[in-house]
């Protein structure tokens, strides 16, 4: 079995393409009746779904994962930890699962970019959730200490009361075009005379 394609995404950090990759290598070596279960690189496949955002399907691979692999492969359990916080929206947990395991080689980069991609994600979901949110609670959506998260959200042009520890949101302004079409003003000015007389 060749998974030189993953460990090429790997080697050049194209952690996007990973989930891909072992999905067509995986419809390939099981076309063939070749045994793949005890050598795929589950924790790699997973982690790639995750850095997609794609919880489902990692859900449906975990589910395939023969339970020797799950038992004898502590990665892949580490792994699945991760998506087990995600499913749960265990924003601080997900956080716990990166760092509570000592990653192999291979997947140290892809956790890391994972972990990179996960508090953006957060942020922004502050940024479209929150107008004022607390040090602490911004400390565990982002996984920083709080100094860090301070730090970093500043850096965003958010506000920190000290006094109160409260950060206010600094939200994004939203940039709307709005063309108007002659017809449609003149359909408009109609149905306006229309319903004035």
């Amino acid at each position: 079995m060749d998974l030189s394609p993953v460990t090429d995404a790997l080697a050049v950090k194209s952690f996007d393409k990973i989930a891909d990759i072992c999905d067509t290598l995986m419809l390939q070596v099981s076309a063939e009746g070749i045994s793949f279960q005890d050598d795929w690189p589950y924790a790699i496949h997973l982690l790639g779904y995750f850095y997609l955002d794609d919880c489902d399907s990692a859900r449906f691979l975990w589910k395939t994962i023969p339970t020797s692999v799950k038992e004898s492969k502590p990665e892949v359990a580490a792994a699945w930890r991760i998506g087990q916080k995600l499913w749960t929206r265990d924003y601080a947990g997900v956080y716990e699962a990166i760092r509570g395991f000592d990653w192999s080689q291979d997947a140290k980069d892809m956790v890391a970019a994972f972990s990179d991609v996960y508090t953006k994600r957060m942020f922004q979901l502050l940024l479209s959730a929150y107008s004022t949110i607390t040090i602490l609670d911004l400390a565990l959506f982002l996984g920083m200490t709080e100094d860090d998260a301070t730090t970093y959200v500043v850096e965003k042009g958010w506000t920190v009361d000290a006094a109160s520890q409260m950060v206010t949101v600094k939200k994004q302004a939203i940039k709307r075009e709005q063309k108007v079409d002659s017809s449609k003003l003149q359909r408009l000015t109609e149905y306006v005379f229309h319903l004035e007389h």
